[in-house]
C-alpha cells in the first residue's frame, strides 16, 4: 500500500454500516449476537489496524466483555485510548521512554466507561503523552489517516479516530486536553464532542493538574451515537453540580444566537477551504432560523503564550517524575523531540513564568465564559487549516519549527480546555484532496444538550462525508 490511498474495512458482515446505537438494538432484540458482532470487529481490525498503525495493544484473545445485558451498549465493540488503565492491559501513553506492565486495576474513568456495556478489544494509539496534534513518533511508523494515508489523522486520539473512520469499530474512547477529541474527529470525518469539565468521572491525570484540561468522551460516525453515549454515562454516574443532559434524540426548535469566530487566538489566518466550511455551516444555521453574527476572539492576546507555558510545565512534570509516575525503568533520554523540547524550553525560565501564566489562564477562562452572555453558541474552525501531510507536525521536526507549526494549526481548541466548556467537531465538508474538514460549535459550561440538538439539525440538513462512498478498489 502506498501512502496515497484510502483504506477501510466496511463490508457486508455483522457490523455492516451500522452505528453503535443500531448494533446495540440488534443485539438487544437478538437479531445479532454479541459474539457475532465481536467476531466481525476483530476481523475488521485484523484487516486495517496494522496498515493504519492504530492499535497500541490488541486484546482480541481476551477482550473485556460486559455481563450486564441491560447496559445501553451491551456487546458493542470498542477500544480504549492508551492513556487509560484497564486491568490486564498495559498503559504506555504513546511513549518509548518505558514499557508498561499490565495495569492491576481499572482506572476511575474506565470503571464508568465500562458500565455502558461495550466490549473492549484493546488500546488505541496516541502520540507521546498526548502532547502533539498528530499521531506520529520519534521512531517507527505514524498512525495513518484512512481517508488518505499520506496525511495525518490528528491527535491525540488519532488511533481511535482512524479505526472508527475506517469502520473497524463504530465508537471508540477518546479524551481531550487541548483538542485531542476534536482535532482527530475533524481529520477523520467524525463526530467529536469534548464534554464539560467533570461531566464524567475524572481520570487519574486530570486530578493532578493545576488546571484540569482533560475531558473524556468518544469519537463516532453519528450524532445519535455521541448523544446516546452521553446519556448512557449519566445512567451510572452524574455530576450533581451539572444539569443532566438526558436523552437527546433530535433537534430542538429554539432560535439561538450564534457567534461566528474566524479570527484565531494565535493570529493565524484560516485557510480558504476551512473558512468556506465554517461559512457554509453558518448559512445552514441561518436557514434553521438562528442568528449568526461575528464576534471577536473571546480571550486576550497573551493566551497562546500562557497556554504554551502550561504545556511546558506538564511536559516537565511528565519527564521529571516519570520514574515515580509511570515506571522505574522510565528513561527520559528516549522522550521524543516535542516532549524534550517543551521540557528544555520550560526549564529556561518557565518556572518563573508559571504563577503568572496560571493566573492569566484562569482569568481567560472567566473572560471566555462571559462570551456566552451574548450568544448561546460559538461557531469556528476546529483547526486553522486542513489536516497536514504526515511529517509536517512530526516530533522529528526541529523543536522551534514544530512549535511554530503547532501554533498555526491548533489555534481554536485550547480555549475550551482552559475554560472547561463543551465543544463539538462536525464533519461539514471535504477538501479538494478529498480530506474531511471539521467545524466546531462551542457552548457554555454544562450545555452539551444544545450542542447535540444543533448537531442533529445539521446532520439532517446535510450529508456527512463517508469513507465507504469513495471508490471501492482501495477497500481491504
Amino acid at each position: 500500500m502506498t501512502r496515497t490511498e484510502h483504506l477501510h474495512a466496511f463490508s457486508d458482515d455483522a457490523l455492516g454500516d451500522h452505528d453503535a446505537v443500531a448494533l446495540a438494538g440488534l443485539i438487544r432484540r437478538r437479531e445479532l449476537s454479541a459474539a457475532e458482532v465481536e467476531a466481525a470487529a476483530v476481523a475488521r481490525l485484523a484487516r486495517v489496524a496494522a496498515p493504519l498503525n492504530a492499535i497500541a495493544y490488541p486484546a482480541y484473545d481476551r477482550p473485556r466483555r460486559s455481563d450486564d445485558v441491560d447496559a445501553p451498549f451491551h456487546g458493542v465493540p470498542t477500544l480504549v485510548k492508551d492513556n487509560t488503565d484497564l486491568a490486564g492491559m498495559p498503559t504506555n501513553h504513546g511513549t518509548a521512554a518505558y514499557v508498561a506492565k499490565p495495569a492491576k486495576s481499572d482506572g476511575r474513568y474506565a470503571q464508568q466507561f465500562l458500565r455502558t456495556g461495550m466490549t473492549v478489544l484493546g488500546k488505541s494509539r496516541m502520540p507521546e503523552f498526548g502532547l502533539n496534534a498528530t499521531t506520529e513518533f520519534r521512531d517507527g511508523d505514524p498512525t495513518l489517516n484512512p481517508w488518505n494515508t499520506a496525511y495525518s489523522v490528528g491527535a491525540s486520539s488519532g488511533g481511535a479516530a482512524a479505526l472508527v473512520a475506517a469502520g473497524a469499530v463504530p465508537i471508540a474512547h477518546a479524551n481531550d486536553g487541548g483538542g485531542s477529541i476534536r482535532i482527530p474527529a475533524a481529520a477523520a470525518g467524525l463526530i467529536g464532542l469534548k464534554p464539560s469539565r467533570r461531566r464524567h468521572i475524572d481520570g487519574e491525570a486530570a486530578r493532578m493538574m493545576p488546571i484540569n484540561l482533560i475531558s473524556e468522551g468518544v469519537v463516532t460516525r453519528s450524532v445519535r451515537d455521541t448523544a446516546a453515549f452521553m446519556a448512557a454515562m449519566e445512567l451510572r454516574w452524574r455530576n450533581p453540580g451539572l444539569a443532566p443532559i438526558g436523552a437527546v434524540e433530535g433537534p430542538a426548535r429554539r432560535r439561538l444566537r450564534v457567534g461566528l469566530l474566524l479570527e484565531s487566538v494565535t493570529g493565524t489566518a484560516v485557510d480558504s477551504e476551512t473558512r468556506a466550511a465554517v461559512e457554509r455551516c453558518a448559512r445552514l444555521l441561518e436557514d434553521q432560523g438562528h442568528v449568526v453574527e461575528p464576534i471577536p476572539v473571546p480571550v486576550d492576546a497573551r493566551f497562546a503564550d500562557d497556554f504554551e507555558t502550561y504545556w511546558g510545565l506538564l511536559a516537565a512534570m511528565t519527564g521529571g517524575l516519570g520514574k515515580v509516575t509511570f515506571d522505574r525503568s522510565f528513561d527520559a533520554g528516549k522522550l521524543d523531540g516535542l516532549t524534550e523540547g517543551l521540557r528544555r524550553s520550560f526549564t529556561r525560565g518557565g518556572w518563573a513564568r508559571t504563577p503568572g501564566a496560571l493566573r492569566w489562564l484562569r482569568r481567560a477562562a472567566a473572560r471566555y465564559a462571559r462570551a456566552f452572555d451574548r450568544c448561546e453558541l460559538i461557531l469556528s474552525p476546529v483547526v486553522a487549516n486542513v489536516t497536514p501531510r504526515l511529517g509536517h507536525l512530526s516530533p522529528q521536526v526541529p523543536f522551534g519549527e514544530l512549535m511554530s507549526r503547532l501554533r498555526d494549526h491548533v489555534a481554536f481548541t485550547p480555549m475550551q480546555n482552559i475554560a472547561g466548556t463543551p465543544a463539538i467537531s462536525l464533519p461539514m465538508a471535504t477538501s479538494k484532496q478529498g480530506l474531511p474538514i471539521g467545524v466546531q460549535l462551542a457552548a457554555a459550561y454544562g450545555d452539551e444538550r444544545t450542542l447535540l440538538e444543533v448537531a442533529f439539525a445539521l446532520e439532517g440538513q446535510t450529508t456527512w462525508p463517508r469513507i465507504q462512498d469513495l471508490p471501492q478498489p482501495h477497500a481491504v
